[in-house]
């Protein structure tokens, strides 16, 4: 089940009489066709129809792309063809077995040039007016090629493992995954993932791009997919899960004397992109107030006095809440300029802190290593992004230091990752907040007692997106990508907010304060329990 999250969006977009429904959003089929056999492999586009390679038949198919009716077909020029595009004149095909690249003209139906293929296991081929592009299953890796001798130009990891389709839109490539069954855009220049969509069947084989509409074809389900790639929707909503959780935080006293006072602060989500409450938050016992910190977060705080030895407070909250899949449709070429962003979110959230040091000389050479020119935010986003990731290893260690030592020393915490990425995205005049959070740990019916920290930062034209440094901490770019923009339905926010507040200081979730008379040890431990509820349950 999917909900966008730009319903005006999808309704224009109907308005206009597009073929996707109000509902729709990038990832959704727009129609399908059959193919003619069944083991469809390559695909590409001569500008006004389809072609299709198929191994068994050992043929290229012309297929119309309303009805797929076969408009043409012709001998593929061996026996185990995989890879298809179209260069203009030519059709461009790889083989297997042969290991070699062909210029087959489909008028004449003669094979015109012949290339040593440089990959083992060679996918799908793409042409982006100069170079040829190649999959290769076997190194997990795309290639750039020269028509002129099949000389490799450049090279870049796969998003993922088995990359097989493959297509060019004049400005991206589309790169498909036949295992984790999804479709990535991806930044030739450098191999980033920019945004990840599902494949629409359990075997994608082939992509191509057609009156700039992607097509999928499915080895598993013998049809050619077209598929939504933009519409206005900024972000979706998918896989609503329905929880409860009760949030407990305890304070004892060992003694042997007295706490003269104890003070407990929680957190109090919100609605957000990826939650909504089902109801109000209730806590036991009351709060003696609910407030708001610097950065706009409530909080709700109990105060107790005379805590004697022995004695412990145990104070909490019950939220029941819809959690959401988001993933967040950012096109680099949509955002606008720094120059863009809302002054009253610059003076918020470009503030230096105890934590983040922004004029720090290591926060500095970091800035300038990472970004350099670069006057995109996005970009810049993403550069300080991987320059994060390569720089630091995650280590649950204890204790939160600054950003400069972290970034110095290599590892870190979640939190200590997040006050890296604020304080490099700050120093780069790009506004960035932290969210902290309550985790679903495996099981609908868990606990948590480690919580999640990550980063929002502020794109215009998107608002608030998130992005979790620690998290996509991986080698693979699909991974990162999925760190970055996408947020699973497994953490419910509790706070947000740009630095040390006026109840939570550093910490998230919750916070607490106490006195004490004498010699008095006291001991906190928080906690959170997850139970899952029933879909029935009434908002």
């Amino acid at each position: 089940m999917r909900r966008t999250g730009n319903l005006f969006a999808a309704v224009f977009t109907l308005a206009l009489g597009a073929v996707s429904p109000a509902w729709s959003t990038p990832g959704d089929t727009v129609r399908s066709i059959p193919v003619p056999a069944c083991c469809p492999t390559g695909l590409t586009s001569d500008g006004d129809h389809l072609w299709l390679a198929d191994r068994r038949t050992d043929m290229l198919y012309q297929l119309d792309a309303v009805s797929g009716t076969v408009l043409d077909s012709l001998p593929a020029p061996a026996y185990s063809p995989t890879g298809l595009t179209w260069d203009g004149s030519h059709l461009w095909v790889v083989d297997a077995d042969e290991k070699l690249l062909y210029a087959v003209n489909p008028e004449t139906r003669i094979v015109e040039r012949t290339l040593w293929c440089p990959v083992s296991r060679p996918g799908d081929l793409a042409w982006d007016g100069e170079y040829l592009w190649i999959c290769d299953d076997g190194s997990d890796e795309i290639h750039k090629l020269s028509t002129e001798d099949g000389t490799t130009m450049m090279s870049f990891e796969a998003p993922s493992s088995h990359p097989g389709g493959l297509a060019f839109d004049g400005t991206y490539l589309w790169v498909s995954d036949r295992y984790k069954d999804m479709v990535y855009m991806v930044w030739p220049a450098t191999g980033d993932v920019v945004l990840s969509l599902h494949a629409p069947g359990s075997h994608p084989t082939g992509l191509t791009l057609l009156d700039g509409e992607l097509w999928v074809v499915d080895y598993q389900d013998d049809r050619v997919y077209q598929v939504i790639v933009e519409d206005g929707t900024l972000f979706s909503r998918e896989e609503p899960r329905r929880q409860q959780l009760d949030f407990i935080h305890q304070v004892r006293c060992f003694g042997p004397d007295s706490a003269k006072t104890v003070d407990v602060y929680l957190s109090v989500p919100q609605n957000m992109n990826n939650q909504k409450l089902l109801g109000e938050v209730l806590f036991d016992p009351a709060p003696t107030e609910i407030v708001p910190d610097q950065w706009g977060q409530p909080v709700a705080h109990f105060r107790f006095t005379d805590l004697a030895a022995g004695e412990h407070v145990e104070v909490s909250s019950t939220a029941r809440v819809e959690l959401y899949e988001n993933r967040y449709f950012v096109r680099p070429e949509r955002v606008g300029g720094l120059d863009d962003i809302p002054g009253d979110i610059r003076a918020t959230y470009l503030v230096d802190n105890s934590k983040f040091a922004l004029g720090d000389a290591v926060i500095q050479k970091g800035v300038k290593a990472a970004v350099g020119d670069e006057t995109n935010p996005y970009w810049i986003a993403r550069k300080l992004y991987n320059y994060v990731i390569d720089h630091i290893e995650y280590e649950l260690a204890g204790g939160w230091n600054i950003a400069p030592t972290v970034l110095e020393r290599g590892t870190g915490s979640c939190s200590e990752y997040s006050f890296v990425y604020i304080a490099l995205c700050r120093a780069a005049g790009l506004p960035a907040r932290y969210v902290g959070s309550v985790a679903v740990r495996g099981d609908d019916a868990s606990w948590d007692n480690v919580f999640h920290r990550w980063v929002e930062i502020y794109l215009p034209g998107y608002d608030w997106v998130p992005v979790d440094p620690s998290g996509g901490d991986s080698d693979w770019p699909a991974a990162r990508a999925d760190a970055f923009g996408f947020l699973q339905n497994r953490f419910l926010i509790t706070t947000a907010g740009g630095g040390g507040s006026d109840y939570l200081e550093w910490d998230y979730n919750a916070n607490e304060r106490f006195t004490t008379r004498g010699r008095c040890k006291m001991a906190v431990e928080n906690f959170g329990e997850w139970s899952p509820l029933p879909d029935s349950s009434v908002d």
